[in-house]
């Protein structure tokens, strides 16, 4: 599974509040069940900061589409930072993104989600690209710098 998308909006001002993650009835997601009482967050793939041109456009991002189950740690640590990041180099040029979701020797949660094992993300900011690997863990580091990779996975 992967997802591709452009960051359109680095400093948009729409606000997420009242939003929450939705399902879709023609596709099997995760669903909020999946998350309960557990160490994963609703890890948002295209990130809801980079789509707040308005609230058309922010509410996409909260299907359940665009969600993976996300170590905490991870979500909220070292892949919010990058996410920062991808803001950041938008501010002054072109980015697309893509992820891939591993699922290597992957769990079943006892609600019948899969969890992914690592998530391999590229950032392609003009000319420059930046390409990651994280395993679904608690990162040991908090620099994204340190789970730079040279070597993009094949699909």
């Amino acid at each position: 599974l992967n997802i591709e998308y452009t960051v359109l909006c680095p400093n948009g001002t729409a606000s997420r509040k009242g939003m929450d993650f939705y399902t879709n009835d023609s596709i099997i997601t995760s669903d909020n069940a999946d998350y309960e009482n557990n160490i994963y967050d609703k890890g948002h793939l295209a990130p809801a900061a980079a789509f707040t041109c308005n609230t058309h456009m922010l509410h996409k991002t909260f299907s359940y589409l665009n969600c993976a189950l996300q170590d905490q740690y991870l979500n909220r640590g070292t892949w919010r930072l990058l996410e920062a990041y991808e803001r950041q180099l938008a501010a002054t040029s072109t980015v697309k993104v893509e992820i891939i979701l591993e699922f290597k020797n992957s769990s079943k949660l006892p609600t019948g989600a899969t969890v992914p094992s690592g998530f391999y993300k590229k950032i392609t900011a003009g000319t420059k690209v930046y390409m990651y690997y994280f395993a679904n863990a608690k990162p040991v580091s908090s620099k994204y710098s340190d789970y730079e990779i040279k070597v993009w996975p094949k699909k």
